[in-house]
């Protein structure tokens, strides 16, 4: 059963339930531990009394089920096992993902890295054939318990939470959502231009932050947005400034992408759907939590009118930028 999130997240979780989690699981902290950048969980690199070191990752009560973390963890792990350059979760005990009373975690090797540079034609080359051949496993089988981005999870569903919570100060609520509906009708058509493409299993989350940057190449970590979809969601996050240096940074990828596995150039016509999708998503993200102290001083700005006023902006500028023609490569 998926733990209920609490009215304050991850209040259980002291330093001293941490060090007791990874006892109870076999490992041996000498009690150092640091706190990682990540808001939708708590990570945390923890030394070992050996010296060496683990990152620990506290999944947020309520979100995913463990099944779907499972779900996450197998594929990471079948793509370590065909030499993908993924930070694959540990097995311990016979198990990746781990429970010590309300607090569910998994425990990962430490991986060093740098921050990729994405305006490096040869970065982006190599970029393309890791997500290559990450898509080749992806399209193996598909997610069970994961979802799938669309429309609806990543569109409708965000929108009609922020409705329902009257998150909105009354003088933007009919603007906003206003704004959201044209956008929606935007997503769809763009969709349709697309026609009938394929689903996978992706990383769903491919921005720099996500990319660790070694002299053998990228290496992946972080899939908590592991999820069904098209294979140029993986893509469109590595580009950057106007059309016409997209389009080059994308004739990059794509040269390394194309060594190990065909491109339906019909997915570009998704490139700024998915951006306008990942807007909208991205505020009924922060709206569901709202609750968490960790996100109150993070994101002190957010529900101020002038949030609201910004996404409007935001939303606006996307209309026209999904009527245009697909990106040429």
């Amino acid at each position: 059963m998926n733990p209920s999130p609490g009215s304050t997240p991850f209040a259980t979780l002291t330093p001293d339930a941490l060090l007791d989690a990874l006892v109870a699981v076999g490992l041996d902290p000498d009690g150092r531990l640091l706190s990682l950048n990540s808001f939708e969980n708590r990570v945390y690199l923890v030394w070992m009394a050996d010296g060496s070191a683990r990152v620990v990752k506290f999944y947020r009560a309520g979100r995913w089920s463990d099944a779907a973390i499972l779900e996450e963890h197998d594929f990471v792990r079948e793509l370590l096992a065909k030499e993908i350059p993924v930070v694959a979760p540990l097995v311990l005990d016979g198990r990746t993902l781990h429970q010590v009373g309300d607090l569910r975690f998994a425990v990962y090797p430490r991986q060093g890295g740098r921050s990729p540079e994405f305006e490096q034609p040869e970065t982006l080359r190599r970029m393309g054939r890791a997500l290559a051949r990450l898509h080749c496993v992806g399209e193996l089988h598909p997610f069970v318990s994961r979802r799938t981005l669309d429309l609806h999870s990543f569109g409708e569903e965000p929108s009609d939470f922020l409705y329902a919570g009257r998150f909105l100060p009354d003088e933007l609520d009919e603007v906003y959502f206003g704004v959201v509906d044209q956008a929606l009708d935007g997503v769809l058509d763009a969709y349709e231009r697309a026609g009938a493409i394929g689903q996978l299993r992706l990383h769903g989350d491919c921005h720099a932050g996500n990319v660790l940057w070694t002299e053998s190449g990228p290496y992946f970590v972080d899939f908590d947005d592991s999820c069904m979809g098209p294979a140029v969601q993986d893509l469109w996050m590595l580009l950057s400034g106007d059309r016409g240096e997209q389009e080059g940074q994308l004739r990059e990828v794509l040269a390394g992408y194309e060594e190990f596995r065909e491109f339906d150039r019909r997915e570009l016509h998704l490139v700024e759907a998915l951006r306008t999708l990942r807007l909208i998503h991205y505020s009924g993200w922060l709206a569901r939590r709202c609750d968490d102290p960790a996100f109150v001083r993070a994101f002190p700005w957010f529900n101020s009118t002038r949030y609201w006023q910004e996404r409007i902006l935001e939303l606006r500028e996307q209309i026209p930028l999904m009527q245009e023609a697909s990106l040429r490569v």
